[in-house]
């Protein structure tokens, strides 16, 4: 989360002040966030794990590929091969540097033939996009009127899939469909942050306040309310999922070293990085680990990890899991120390033992998003 000068604007901002939050207090991606509500983060998490809560995540950066050469591009661009989606996926990816370090993450919407919509956080995508793209026929445009609305939790189907005529029941996660919501057009992604099943509603500026409004009317009575960012960060630090650039601590950290091996094709044509991806795998310093802290608190991201008296690794994300009734740290440890039920110690304020235990820490099976 980076606080400073904000560029962008949702128009949803009076719904969250509404609700209690400070709209100066974070900002994340030139965007104000509503980092806190007046209701609990930890009864946000009950009713994401329970019933379903919505998250306005308009803070992502959307942009639009189209022309002759997108896919080309977007496959020099990235690590994985954007050719092997279909139409309707929905394409996790990353992008790196000449010296394999990662600078961005990103989800790739697959659209049409040509036409690709990318969603990323906080790093260099858009750095780098000019310099590229020039070198391709395509155009590369960035949407700040979208808007995009997260509904995460067991019963997000039941509530959306009266108000669309698609088959929303039948769609796959990481899928999305343009679609219509409350008669308002849309596009429909299964997928999101809370290791829930949920959706996520993409929608013009002018929709934003309707659709936001009529997912919490319809929803009440099935236990739907609205979800601020610190229970976001809960649920996704429960799922073990990261968080670009705050789990990847060195700096020039490699996919290899946050376990992303699934998104980089070493067979494809050459692509920014390729090389030193070949050379820096097998070689990482640190992996991404899972711990159980013996702590009744949330340890401060950035303590230091140790073994035996010496440093082994560093904290990255954490939580207090009151669904799971435990302190939860992501870390970045060397490999040999990465071995489920290693016993080491984590410095915050004193000494807490820690073991390494499996990742996700909740629904370690995927169940909840991926259902059998």
């Amino acid at each position: 989360m980076t606080h400073g000068k904000e560029t962008r604007q949702s128009v949803l901002n009076d719904r969250h002040i509404a609700l209690g939050a400070d709209m100066t207090a974070a900002s994340w991606n030139d965007m104000p966030v509503p980092q806190n509500y007046r209701t609990d983060p930890y009864d946000e998490v009950t009713a994401v794990r329970t019933k379903a809560g919505l998250i306005e995540v308009t803070a992502l950066k959307m942009l639009n590929v189209a022309g002759p050469d997108a896919l080309k591009f977007l496959n020099h661009l990235l690590t994985s091969d954007v050719s092997k989606a279909k139409t309707g996926d929905s394409h996790i990816s990353n992008i790196v540097d000449e010296n394999g370090a990662l600078i961005d993450d990103v989800l790739v919407y697959v659209d049409g033939p040509n036409e690709f919509r990318l969603s990323h956080g906080g790093g260099a995508l858009e750095e780098v996009l000019p310099a590229v793209a020039s070198k391709f026929d395509v155009t590369v445009k960035r949407d700040n009127d979208v808007h995009i609305l997260s509904l995460q939790g067991p019963v997000a189907l039941e509530v959306l899939a009266p108000h669309t005529p698609m088959d929303l029941a039948g769609l796959p996660y990481f899928r999305h469909q343009k679609t219509t919501l409350f008669g308002k057009p849309v596009s429909i992604a299964r997928g999101g942050y809370s290791a829930e099943r949920g959706y996520e509603v993409f929608c013009s500026a002018a929709d934003a306040h309707f659709i936001w409004d009529k997912i919490l009317d319809v929803g009440k009575d099935k236990g739907v309310i609205p979800v601020s960012w610190s229970s976001l960060d809960i649920v996704r630090v429960e799922g073990g999922l990261l968080f670009f650039p705050f789990d990847m601590p060195h700096g020039d950290t490699t996919p290899w070293e946050v376990r992303a091996d699934w998104t980089i094709d070493l067979s494809k044509p050459d692509f920014i990085g390729k090389k030193a991806l070949e050379g820096k795998k097998g070689k990482e310093r640190s992996l991404i680990t899972g711990l159980e802290v013996e702590s009744d608190r949330a340890i401060e991201p950035g303590s230091k990890v140790t073994s035996g008296g010496k440093e082994v690794g560093v904290v990255t994300s954490t939580t207090y899991s009151k669904h799971l009734m435990k302190s939860l740290a992501m870390a970045q440890i060397e490999p040999v120390h990465t071995k489920l039920g290693t016993g080491l110690v984590v410095h915050d304020k004193g000494e807490w033992p820690a073991v390494v235990v499996r990742m996700p820490f909740y629904d370690p099976m995927r169940l909840r998003t991926h259902p059998r």
